[in-house]
């Protein structure tokens, strides 16, 4: 399965003294699966933004240790800083970065909220997604008045807080946790040196937009409402706020944009949204900058938005969407772009973990031919299903891409994206058989000198034993469904390739009949007879089927030869 991530940015009231910052960040770094990836002191606000991305419980954890020090170390009392402020750890927000929804980031804000307000002893109100209600959903609500009027806020009933005593605590204040979407910063490159067309372009985008002029929309008189308030015209971009100004390092005007829900606004609909109001305005917009980090599936999302309007296949690999993206975007405009430094998962990536899929072909082989047991043929059943199925990719991607077939480049494209999904899953599963063979291992290795011992490596051995019967059940299942692709692009796909949807067919049948091998010998070791029976059962359908499958695909492939 793939890794659930969420990002956390607290923000604490101190950005001057670089000792209490770093022993707040060093409990950061104490927490083993959580990874500091920024700190950002400001003398001036008095407050330091830091960065925190991992999977859940770790990230939490990390962010509780943190407030905790921020306690003991930060004295709100003696506070002062341009930002608005009411605690210590002024603000803790989670942020849903992949593989995890807004609703299951939401009970992890109330998780931690709840700990910091029982185990802390001071107030923590929740906000935006996290909100308990409509009022609280809004920071600036939450934290109006801010630390100098928390004491009389919190004797108002309707500011009890969300978790936590409704006591003022003179050193540390109040601590606001909410679950909110991800923030991109992007800038977009112009061909002017102007700000002020660079904001005219800025107002009409951004969801606030400008004030309504009477006549001449830049120096005529504001025009009012019943109310004697100016009148806004929005710009087209929603959850957008942006600005015109003028870099002096690169020379050229800028807009500088924060997305605040890119599920609302992406970065490729932002660009398009820039691009159309310059040429408008007869500016070019040369290329964009991201500061900061962003998710994989955005940078997934703007290859794929591209390559759709040119009625190309999206059914190609990350790191071909990924360089497509770049392109589009002119990510690469101020300065070299590199995913690896840019990408959220991709910093987190631990190479370690995926031995087997980062060799070389040649490596690959080698390894496998070598004295050490594994790779073995779990891992060797899974790769041939893989290149089944990515032969049948190939075919999809071709058939997109043929002359004459321009109308049909949508079918194929959505067959090639299916077959990447399939070829995806299936590589993942090269290194997952050998992991299973490994935890069996670890689990022999165990001590076994007490009975209690004993008992601990008997299950555990049990357990490794199950998950290795699982893992190839699941290949001969990706493989199986991978042949859905390969039949459809026998059939009707590019007739030059047919042969290539065969040979495809041959090596994910091949898949499943070595991964139902490794199903049969480890099931034999389970004392489950309930569940290794009934796997066996459902093994022995699935490998009929996909005989079956690969028949009827062969006749296609013979007929057409």
């Amino acid at each position: 399965m793939q890794k659930q991530l969420v990002e956390c940015v607290p923000n604490f009231s101190e950005g001057k003294d670089m000792d209490i910052i770093k022993q707040i960040t060093n409990e950061i770094e104490s927490v083993d699966g959580a990874k500091l990836l920024d700190v950002d002191p400001g003398a001036a606000t008095n407050r330091t933004v830091v960065t925190i991305v991992g999977e859940p419980e770790p990230v939490l954890e990390a962010a509780f240790r943190a407030v905790k020090k921020a306690k003991e170390l930060i004295d709100m009392s003696k506070h002062s800083g341009e930002h608005p402020r009411f605690g210590a750890t002024d603000v803790c927000p989670l942020v849903p970065v992949s593989n995890i929804t807004m609703e299951e980031t939401v009970k992890l804000a109330h998780k931690l909220a709840k700990r910091i307000g029982e185990e802390l002893e001071y107030p923590v109100y929740c906000y935006e997604f996290a909100a308990s209600n409509e009022k609280r959903r809004n920071l600036a609500n939450v934290r109006s008045g801010e630390y100098e009027g928390l004491k009389d806020k919190l004797a108002k009933p309707e500011w009890k807080p969300d978790f936590g005593p409704a006591k003022f605590v003179e050193q540390t204040g109040a601590t606001a946790v909410s679950a909110r979407n991800f923030l991109v910063a992007y800038n977009f490159n112009l061909n002017t040196t102007s700000t002020r067309r660079a904001n005219a372009i800025a107002f009409d985008v951004r969801e606030a937009g400008r004030f309504k002029r009477e006549g001449n929309p830049a120096t005529g008189k504001f025009v009012l409402d019943e109310n004697g308030n100016k009148i806004r015209i929005p710009g087209t971009l929603k959850k957008a706020k942006a600005i015109g100004w003028y870099i002096e390092e690169y020379g050229i005007a800028q807009i500088s944009m924060n997305l605040t829900d890119i599920s609302v606004t992406s970065v490729h609909k932002a660009w398009d949204a820039v691009v159309d109001s310059a040429t408008k305005r007869g500016i070019r917009v040369t290329g964009s900058e991201l500061v900061g980090l962003i998710p994989l599936q955005a940078m997934l999302d703007a290859g794929k938005h591209f390559l759709r309007k040119q009625n190309r296949s999206l059914g190609v690999d990350d790191t071909e969407l990924i360089k497509i993206a770049v392109k589009s975007l002119g990510l690469d405009d101020l300065k070299p772009f590199n995913p690896k430094e840019k990408i959220i998962e991709y910093i987190l990536e631990d190479e370690s973990t995926k031995p087997l899929i980062n060799m070389t072909l040649s490596g690959f082989t080698n390894e496998t031919a070598s004295e050490s047991p594994a790779p073995g043929g779990g891992s060797i059943s899974a790769y041939m299903g893989a290149m089944g199925v990515a032969l049948g990719t190939m075919v999809a991607n071709l058939s997109s891409h043929k002359a004459g077939w321009d109308e049909r480049w949508e079918e194929f494209s959505d067959w090639a994206v299916k077959g990447q999904y399939y070829k995806d899953a299936l590589v993942n599963m090269v290194d997952e058989d050998t992991n299973a063979f490994n935890k069996i291992m670890d689990a022999f290795g165990l001590p076994k000198g007490s009975d209690e011992e004993k008992a601990s490596r008997t299950q555990a051995i049990q357990d490794a034993t199950k998950y290795a019967t699982e893992v190839p059940f699941k290949v001969m299942q990706l493989c199986y469904n991978s042949m859905e692709v390969i039949k459809a692009m026998a059939e009707i796909g590019n007739p030059n390739s047919v042969t290539d949807a065969g040979v495809g067919a041959l090596a994910a049948r091949s898949g499943v009949m070595g991964a139902f091998l490794n199903v049969k010998i480890n099931a034999s070791g389970l004392k489950d007879r309930a569940f290794a029976d009934k796997i066996l059962k459902d093994g022995e359908e699935l490998q009929e089927k996909t005989i079956a499958l690969e028949k009827e695909i062969l006749n296609i492939v013979n007929g057409k030869i």
